[in-house]
């Protein structure tokens, strides 16, 4: 039995536009072949690869076979390889040439696919509408709830702005019923995120203080080390930090931390509570000493190319790779407690945490320690906080805080960690192993509804029109960006350790 606990029973065929993408090569290929291994697909599956490079079966197995042995989390052993690659064909096409798509829809017809069909257009935003027209004209598309089933995965960005996010919108749901459209944002499938809800409604003891009586403020971090590799230069010149990171995994994350308890773990039930909190997030009010948004952008070092002289990066880029932001809930749980959002390219370190930070007692009754080893000194009162890690070493930690062993009445932090390295010595699923099971059996809770995308962009744009209309602050690579990203977060002491 797969980790995942779940097999697909009916017959699929998985078709990836952009197939000749690094997007294949290292996440979707390598996450359907541990599903193949771990016995989660029907025997009678199939994979085309839709590209218009020069490959055949034989070539485009050969380049999936390498890309498995550098970036499957499961052996790839040359029995499983040639068992998968039996499932594996490559059809040829530009993808807005309406002849590539008759051709796709004659192997369909002529029985050599099975006719339950998922789409995944690995592609750029641009590509999306002529892909999907392609599609529709062809007649890939089966009417919403017939069978065989039709479904469409769409990779983030999922436009650029409001407007062309309701253009996207509009145009897909031309096309397409909302219950055949999955927004996929792969953080959404990493097992800490979803462990948020569980670890929220199913412990009485934590969810009665989650509210703006005990919190002191939130935050949330994705800080990244790497900077423009793969490529991906002219992609980020053109996205940046906000879009790239906050307009989607961050205030995802943010929903699910902050909503109310859903009626049911269906996807309607949960998606309603995210879009509340989407409705009345908001900038935080700002002054002239305590702003509420800063943009960064790495410099260089004798080590580090500067974000400017990146590959495919203009000199005069005033793109941001780092964003700060203090934002505020308008409802009745959360009015007052800020929400601090932190992302960046060229960071101190890699790492993705939701850090609730609760309110020190009324009355400091103890003296506090820190500690290094043996040497000791008297601090301040640490207040508790629960830390949600979401990469790496993926795991709840909570800091409270003990008497220390000794004569003296001192209390000092200590940790109540659960980790799941430390619990389960099975490896954790890819976030792509899910999402994509979960679009093979239907299941839309993980993924992003329309109103939902549209809400996230009415926040950006409230963010960006409060934004300074000044150049990003340059930073130094392997630092925690820009220092006047401290004005933001003083008042509540977030610390960059």
């Amino acid at each position: 039995m797969s980790t995942l606990e779940v097999r697909i029973e009916e017959p699929v065929t998985f078709v990836i536009s952009g197939a000749s993408g690094d997007l294949t090569r290292r996440k979707l290929i390598p996450a359907l072949y541990t599903l193949f291994k771990e016995g989660a697909l029907a025997g009678d599956f199939a994979i085309v690869g839709f590209a218009r490079r020069d490959y055949d079966n034989h070539s485009f197995c050969k380049l999936m076979a390498d890309a498995l042995r550098e970036h499957s989390r499961t052996t790839a052993d040359e029995p499983s390889l040639k068992a998968f690659c039996s499932h594996l064909s490559y059809h040829r096409g530009d993808l807005s040439d309406p002849a590539a798509y008759t051709g796709l829809k004659a192997k369909f017809d002529d029985g050599a696919l099975p006719q339950n069909r998922l789409f995944y257009l690995s592609i750029a935003s641009e590509l999306i509408e002529s892909t999907v027209t392609g599609l529709r004209n062809a007649g890939l598309i089966t009417p919403p709830d017939s069978n065989p089933w039709t479904r469409v995965v769409v990779e983030k960005p999922f436009g650029r702005d409001l407007p062309s996010a309701k253009a996207l919108n509009r145009m897909l749901l031309d096309h397409l019923d909302e219950t055949q459209i999955y927004r996929i944002d792969h953080y959404l499938g990493k097992e800490t995120v979803q462990n948020i809800l569980s670890f929220r409604f199913a412990n009485t003891i934590f969810e009665p203080v989650f509210n703006r009586s005990y919190v002191d403020h939130i935050q949330i971090t994705a800080a990244e080390t790497v900077g423009m590799e793969s490529g991906r230069g002219a992609f980020y010149d053109q996205t940046g930090a906000l879009r790239d990171m906050v307009v989607n995994h961050l205030f995802q994350l943010l929903c699910l931390v902050t909503m109310e308890p859903p009626d049911g773990l269906d996807a309607r039930s949960i998606r309603n509570e995210k879009m509340k909190i989407l409705r009345t997030l908001k900038p935080a009010n700002a002054s002239k000493h305590h702003p509420a948004v800063c943009f960064g952008q790495y410099g260089g070092d004798e080590k580090t190319a500067a974000f400017r002289a990146e590959e495919r990066v203009s000199p005069q880029s005033k793109t941001e790779t780092f964003a700060a932001l203090r934002m505020e809930i308008g409802n009745w749980r959360w009015a007052g407690v800020p929400v601090y959002l932190r992302t960046g390219k060229r960071l101190a370190k890699k790492t993705t945490e939701i850090a609730i930070q609760f309110k020190t007692p009324p009355l400091s009754l103890f003296q506090h320690v820190a500690c290094r080893g043996d040497v000791c000194d008297l601090t301040g009162v640490k207040p508790n906080t629960l830390i949600f890690r979401i990469q790496p070493d993926e795991g709840i930690f909570l800091q409270v805080s003990a008497k220390r062993p000794s004569m003296q009445m001192v209390v000092e932090s200590v940790n109540m960690d659960f980790s799941y390295s430390g619990k389960w010595d099975k490896a954790l699923p890819e976030a792509y192993e899910r999402l994509l099971l979960d679009a093979m059996r239907g299941d839309s809770t993980l993924f992003t509804r329309s109103d939902e995308v549209e809400a996230e962009w009415e926040v950006l744009d409230a963010v960006l029109a409060g934004a300074p209309e000044s150049e990003p602050f340059v930073y130094a690579p392997g630092s925690w960006g820009p220092a006047e990203a401290d004005a933001i977060l003083f008042s509540n002491g977030w610390k960059n350790e």
